[in-house]
């Protein structure tokens, strides 16, 4: 097997696949959006099947998309906080 030399690391592989996206650069989160969309991701797992933590990142990327980034971060953010209050009540 060939080298295949350093692997990218996560936000050359996220710039790179923005650009295959429609909406390019725009299209990536910001920081902050990031650290969100990968807790929701972690408690979508911990709380289902694992495969859940993809599809709640797409629905709330498809749900929150035409907001500003200010107003993307505060929805998901408390969709992290009533998601986390209901896995505590599982």
């Amino acid at each position: 097997m060939a080298d295949a030399g350093p692997q990218m690391t996560a936000a050359e592989w996220i710039a790179h696949f923005a650009d295959e996206l429609p909406t390019g650069s725009a299209g990536v989160p910001s920081a902050e959006e990031q650290r969100l969309i990968l807790e929701l991701s972690r408690i979508a797992a911990h709380s289902s099947e694992r495969i859940a933590a993809p599809i709640a990142s797409y629905m709330v990327g498809t749900a929150v998309a035409s907001l500003s980034a200010e107003e993307r971060a505060d929805r998901i953010r408390r969709l992290v906080e009533e998601q986390e209050k209901q896995a505590s009540r599982s």
